[in-house]
Parts: C-alpha cells; structure tokens; sequence
C-alpha cells in the first residue's frame, strides 16, 4: 500500500524542462489517437502517412492534431508554472487510476452478457422467443459489437466515475470461480463449451494486462536490486527517471506504433472487424476486444510511466511529500 505526505499544489523551485516534456509526452499521445480513430474511421491520413509524403492535400490534418496535443500539453505548464511535481503526477495517476477502473468494470459487464448469450445462442434458448432475424443477429459480432457490447462500455465507464475502487481482487475471484464451473461441468456434468474458455482468457489477460499500471504505481513490478537497494532517495530518483524514459515509455511506444501504426496492423484490424474467436458461434465474440487489451495496456503503461517520471525528479530534487510504498518481493 502506499502512503503520501499531504500534497500542496505549489512547492519546490518551477520545473517547467521535465514538466513540459511529461504534459508534452500525453498531448502527443492524445493526438496520436485521435488521429488514429480519424484514419480507420473515416480515411484521413496518420502521422506515418504524413511522413513519408502520402498524405496528399489532407496532410495538414495529423500535423495540425499533433501541433495542438503538444501545444496543449506545454502550454498548461507555462500557464501553471508554480505547480509542482507530486500533484501532477498524482494528477496524472488519478486519471489513469479511472481508465484501468472503466476497464475493469467494462470486461466484468461484458464478460457475464457475452457468455450467457453465447449459452443461449449455443443451445438455442433464443427460438421462439426471439424472432428468426434477431436469433440470427445475435450470432453477428457486427450486431453484438454495438447494440451489446459498447452500450456496456459506456456503463462501464459510468460506474468506474462513481465507484473509485480497484477491484482486481474481485477479478481474480471471477476467474477461480469460472475455472471451477469448466472443471465441475467437464467432469461432474461431461459439459462443456468453447465459449467457458473463452471467459477465462478474457478475464485472465484483462487482470494482467489492466493491473500493470496500477502495479506500477504500487511499485509491485520485479525489480532486480543488486545496485539499486544501496542508493539514496536522491539517486533512486535519477535512475528511475531515466529508466521511465529510456526503459518504460519507449517500450509503450513501441507497443502502441506497432498496434496503431495503420489500418491492418495487429490491434487496429481485429477492433475494426469486430474479429471473433475461431470457436466460432460456440465462443465468445470478444476477441477484438482481447486485441485491444494490447493498447490499452500500453497506453496506460505509458500514462503511468509519465507520472513515475515527474515523482522521481522530484525524488532527484529532494522535494516534500515523498510517496511511502510498502515494500514487496522484488
């Protein structure tokens, strides 16, 4: 568990260098995503097409997105420039706290609604109670994917802005219970369907994947401390700034170019054909989403990295209000 000191808005000298590279870094990564969303929604060029000189007339359109996000960014430090280090990054923290939050509760709504119309779709509960058009809709992800599965995004997103809790914990006790249920109706009830499988995975990789981040923060990662055990706070700081640079936000970026960079790249195109699993009708339709796990996870890797990044310098400045983590098995 970790414990801060109270934190004031304003304290230490102005650190506008690493402030402006932190809210720099996220206004290009916001830019990067809409620009993202605007190039396999509707056509628009991305930054790689900007680049390379294939944008056409429309270059104007990444460029003018990545000039605002980073403009943005820097010019909130310049407007605010006597705030301090500790509140940004709890700032920052605290948004990324409600995105893996929305995660959360997301995969939990859409586990539970996925699998039981999968067990109806399977033994055909829908018949006679649906007509013949809906029975078929519901084995369509293009139907599923946007009148069942993102109204329970955007109710998932709700619940996580009023319950401010984590539940991981809660998590982890869905996935025991749901690998209990496939071992008793294997071998109690000789029961079994690809789609029961399918809920334990998508559980399993939204635990990992989404806890990463706050784990971070939590400073629960594995960490090698042969060196690192024996420094000072001051040093910590140096070191884990540059490690959140050179070690974490490129590693994030290289996830997020690689997953976002076009239209058939690896989580780009699952997403945007609502891919299903190769079970089939007996599965799950939520493979798409599984894509996506991959750059949510980066994404708020990233975010994360970037608030560890302005509470180290401020570790490396030996500035009030030093977070207290307890320590865990490194």
């Amino acid at each position: 568990m970790a414990f801060a000191a109270d934190l004031s808005r304003t304290g230490g000298a102005p650190a506008l260098l690493p402030r402006s590279f932190a809210w720099g870094m996220l206004g290009f990564l916001a830019a990067f995503l809409v620009i993202n969303i605007l190039n396999i929604g509707w056509g628009y060029p991305n930054l790689a097409d900007a680049m390379n000189g294939s944008a056409g007339s429309l270059i104007w359109v990444p460029l003018l997105i990545t000039l605002l996000g980073v403009g943005g960014g820097i010019g909130y430090v310049l407007r605010s420039p006597e705030t301090s280090l500790r509140w940004d990054a709890m700032k920052i923290h605290g948004f990324n706290a409600y995105l893996i939050r929305a995660c959360f509760w997301i995969i939990v709504l859409t586990g539970f609604a996925d699998a039981g119309i999968g067990i109806a779709r399977v033994e055909g509960f829908f018949n006679g109670i649906l007509s013949d058009e809906m029975v078929i809709n519901m084995g369509r992800s293009q139907f599923l994917g946007p009148m069942v599965h993102f109204p329970l995004m955007i109710l998932g997103a709700l619940i996580a802005f009023w319950h401010r809790g984590v539940g991981f914990h809660w998590l982890a006790l869905l996935i025991v219970v749901a690998m209990l249920g496939i071992v008793l109706s294997r071998f109690v009830f000789s029961y079994e369907q690809a789609l029961m499988g399918d809920l334990v995975r998508y559980w399993y990789a939204g635990l990992f994947l989404f806890a990463s981040a706050y784990t971070l923060f939590e400073d629960g990662h594995v960490r090698v401390d042969v060196l690192y055990a024996g420094f000072g706070k001051t040093k910590k700081g140096f070191v884990n700034a540059w490690g959140s640079i050179i070690l974490g936000m490129s590693t994030a970026w290289v996830i997020i170019i690689i997953g976002l960079g076009s239209k058939t790249s690896i989580i780009n195109s699952p997403v945007m054909n609502l891919e299903i699993t190769q079970s089939g009708p007996t599965g799950m339709y939520i493979k798409y989403q599984m894509a996506a796990f991959l750059g949510i996870f980066a994404i708020t890797m990233l975010i994360q990295f970037v608030s560890y990044f302005l509470e180290s310098v401020a570790d490396k400045r030996d500035e009030l209000g030093h977070r207290l983590v307890t320590p865990t098995g490194h």
